[in-house]
């Protein structure tokens, strides 16, 4: 059986636990045992992370240890998933560049705060996203920093009213890579836990691609 370890924490506008108690159980469901730690400490030992087939972290900005970043970054090199959402995995550990390189992306805005926006489909032949089509959500649209070498699955298109120097520009917002031997998965949707309970597209999605990224 797969193992998962889901780590929360941080900011709690996110609802980091309630994520956690959401994400743990569906996993499970899908065929994980799932390890939820609500501390960076579960970074400290690299030998136990490449234990792990996915690691989920649920962890808005904090400052990761030195030392705590390079176990992380090298059992997802050494081929362990790594897969994500929102705030919880994009806009964390500012003070790792090196994280940020394997995410794929930065968090950097979210104009107008919560807001009515269309998720658009770009690859819908992949299998996270197959037979699910555009789709509305009502949360933060992030903009952000973006890796281009992302495989892009969705994006998004702003209309700003607070910045109307970003109406048109097309944003990735769901996207999957691979870091050394490991696969990354990445949606910057869900701000709180409802939203997924609101929207199954969105959950669907997320768990996709979190089961595509596991080892």
């Amino acid at each position: 059986m797969k193992k998962a370890l889901m780590v929360w924490g941080g900011w709690e506008g996110h609802q980091p636990r309630e994520c956690a108690e959401l994400f743990a159980p569906k996993l499970q469901a899908r065929g994980f045992t799932v390890e939820v730690r609500d501390t960076l400490a579960a970074y400290d030992d690299v030998a136990c992370l490449k234990n792990f087939s996915l690691i989920v972290p649920m962890w808005t900005v904090g400052a990761i240890g030195k030392q705590q970043a390079e176990n992380l970054i090298a059992a997802v090199k050494d081929g362990v998933g790594l897969a994500g959402f929102h705030g919880g995995m994009g806009d964390s550990f500012h003070n790792s560049i090196d994280y940020q390189w394997m995410v794929g992306g930065q968090f950097l805005a979210h104009p107008d705060d919560i807001k009515e926006y269309v998720v658009n489909i770009v690859k819908p032949a992949d299998p996270i996203v197959a037979g699910i089509v555009d789709f509305k959500v009502r949360t933060e649209q992030y903009y952000m920093m973006v890796d281009p070498r992302n495989e892009v699955l969705a994006t998004t298109t702003h209309h700003s009213p607070s910045a109307p120097w970003t109406n048109g520009v097309v944003m990735p917002c769901i996207w999957k890579k691979v870091h050394g031997l490991g696969r990354v998965f990445y949606s910057a949707l869900g701000h709180q836990a409802q939203e997924f309970t609101d929207v199954p597209e969105q959950l669907e999605i997320t768990l996709r691609g979190m089961l595509w990224a596991a080892r």
